[in-house]
């Protein structure tokens, strides 16, 4: 399909009620209010098109840049493309979600992820933390810096509830994705998780809500999951 083709099946496919959906929750035009389960069944038809994923992720058009997300091998993006993808991301679905997801799976997922961690702009250090967390899910643990992951543990447990709405977010997550995926510092990422208790996230007109840290780590140690990785973050 086309870039034309695949924007006006996305049109087609957006609704009214997802649109205020997504707005509630901080998009902004141009989007069609897509589904992201029918964004995946799309996929298929951009998946092989490199150059057809940059196109979409380009027009700034929400459903676009998601499903570029989806689509895109991140292997084959430059570090230059991620970095402007970023800059590009200007609210949290984006951010958290197709900018970290993809490169947590490229070629520079740590540089990147240690260069916006530490940006001025929240949205780009929303990608920072996410990406890193991404990582975390994906990665085998003896390829891991567990001694820069200690330090970002003290880093969350010290400024998490000074940092910026968003940042705060992630920065819950990570601590979530430590306890998880890092067997080695479980036990660390629990004692941050206590100590950093409730975080306060203002989520806009929606039901969204910040999970805790100290519940979701025991939830999965209940199930006996601790320490498994996923094949793919991107989703």
């Amino acid at each position: 399909m086309t870039y034309e083709e695949i924007m006006q099946k996305l049109e087609e496919l957006g609704s009214e009620q997802t649109k205020q959906i997504y707005m509630n929750h901080g998009v902004r035009e141009p989007y069609f209010g897509v589904k992201i389960g029918d964004l995946k069944k799309l996929v298929k038809y951009v998946k092989k098109n490199h150059e057809l994923a940059l196109t979409l992720f380009d027009s700034g058009n929400h459903d676009a840049m998601y499903l570029a997300g989806l689509s895109v091998n991140p292997k084959l993006l430059s570090k230059e493309t991620l970095q402007a993808w970023s800059n590009q991301a200007y609210w949290y679905m984006v951010a958290e979600y197709t900018v970290a997801q993809v490169a947590a799976e490229s070629n520079y997922a740590l540089e990147l992820a240690r260069e916006w961690m530490e940006s001025a702009d929240e949205m780009v250090a929303v990608c920072g933390w996410s990406t890193y967390s991404n990582y975390l899910s994906i990665t085998p643990d003896e390829k891991l810096d567990i001694a820069e992951i200690k330090n970002l543990l003290v880093q969350v447990k010290n400024m998490i509830h000074d940092e910026r709405n968003r940042v705060r977010y992630v920065m819950n997550g990570f601590v979530v994705s430590v306890g998880t995926y890092v067997p080695e510092l479980t036990e660390e990422a629990k004692q941050v998780a206590d100590l950093i208790g409730k975080v306060h996230v203002d989520v806009g007109n929606t039901a969204c809500k910040v999970p805790l840290a100290t519940e979701y780590i025991k939830k999965v140690e209940a199930k006996n999951r601790v320490g498994m990785k996923r094949k793919t973050c991107i989703c």
